[in-house]
């Protein structure tokens, strides 16, 4: 009975559970590289994001200050301090003055100091040093402590990232670089291809079927095939080093895909309303934006959110026809790759660049993915 129409069929617990297993194969990583975009470089070094809501425990290094602020109480030089913010709720466990035994003492346990004195930490770093003798030195003791943090976040990944004028890799201008660049590789390949794909599904002329097998061919030509051909065309007419030129290469490499996609579409539209609208005396053209750009907003919606993403997300085409040595026109995901380059360490500065250079791709999909799936299945249907 599972085959009779209007029945459940005994396999939709595999279909719903592969569907989670597929949204969550998407979703951790994302919600993790949001986490990590608000935590600290230490918080990241130490525990993973999803301990993030947890208290952490952390071996760090900190000197205490400098010689020149002991101070004399009686016959004993003293530097006295805190190794953290006080309002921090960190507790320590262990402390040493040595790389080779950083678990030495105790907290509340008096420990010896290579050059002579002595020195106590207590659990929440305040530490106490003590010499008969004045302490010497350019620079002040180093203290190794094993201490659990309680869990913290910071709005100053973003802050550096996106609003610090004098950080040399801020993203803020390579965003608006990388939106110059999408939306109008993005809008141009839609208009010129809604225009052939409406030629190429309701008019007739002769080569129609020509161009259509060729443009399927072309779906299958590989980017990297085209690019220095393309290149070389652009910068003999002057085009090959600006926003004009990656435009034209992204309008011209997504134009396949699109009039393939909205060609599908439109010969799936009801003829009777064409061949209606044409007996009452309107253009083609009249036809064309009264009645089949409002009926194909869904192919339209799904190659948007296509190309948008693909353009978005490019570095390849950024990297040959922006040619650019100021860092003008640096796109974000170039920008990125000089962070690996350059600041390779800083996680909290690369887990917040990548979640900026996400978020707006994330916010174009979730607002056209309804007409994704409508999109995609034109035509294939009678």
């Amino acid at each position: 009975m599972d085959n009779i129409a209007g029945t459940k069929s005994s396999l939709t617990w595999a279909v719903h559970i592969s569907v989670v297993l597929l949204v969550a194969l998407w979703l951790f990583p994302t919600v993790g590289l949001l986490v990590s975009s608000f935590r600290t470089s230490d918080q990241i070094a130490t525990s993973g994001w999803w301990k993030s809501m947890f208290p952490s425990e952390q071996n760090m290094i900190i000197r205490a200050d400098a010689p020149e602020m002991q101070v004399l109480e009686g016959d004993i030089y003293v530097i006295e301090g805190d190794l953290f913010d006080p309002e921090k709720e960190v507790v320590v466990s262990v402390y040493g003055i040595s790389s080779r035994a950083i678990n030495a003492f105790e907290v509340g346990e008096t420990g010896a100091l290579s050059k002579g004195g002595d020195i106590v930490v207590s659990a929440d770093g305040h530490y106490r040093m003590t010499n008969s003798e004045p302490f010497t030195g350019g620079r002040g003791q180093r203290i190794f402590v094993t201490a659990q943090s309680p869990p913290e976040f910071t709005l100053a990944n973003y802050k550096n990232v996106l609003f610090d004028p004098n950080n040399r890799e801020g993203m803020l201008s390579a965003f608006f670089n990388t939106l110059t660049v999408t939306i109008p590789a993005t809008i141009i390949p839609i208009l010129v291809a809604a225009f052939a794909a409406y030629a190429l599904a309701w008019m007739d002329f002769p080569g129609r079927a020509l161009l259509i097998a060729a443009i399927v061919g072309l779906l299958v030509v590989p980017l990297q095939l085209a690019l220095i051909p393309l290149l070389k065309f652009h910068n003999e007419i002057g085009i090959g080093k600006g926003y004009l030129g990656v435009w034209m290469a992204h309008t011209g490499f997504g134009l396949p895909l699109a009039i393939y996609l909205l060609r599908n579409y439109m010969v799936g539209l009801p003829r009777d309303i064409i061949e209606n609208a044409r007996v009452d005396g309107a253009s083609e053209f009249q036809i064309f934006v009264k009645i089949i750009l409002p009926l194909s907003f869904p192919a339209l919606a799904s190659f948007a959110i296509f190309q948008f993403l693909w353009t978005w997300n490019d570095l390849l085409v950024a990297l040959v026809f922006l040619i650019d040595s100021t860092g003008e026109t640096t796109v974000m995901t170039k920008q990125i790759v000089e962070l690996l380059g350059t600041r390779g360490g800083n996680w909290e500065i690369l887990a917040t660049s990548a979640f900026v250079s996400i978020a707006v791709p994330l916010a174009v999909f979730f607002a056209l993915q309804r007409y994704l799936v409508r999109g995609l299945l034109a035509g294939s249907v009678k």
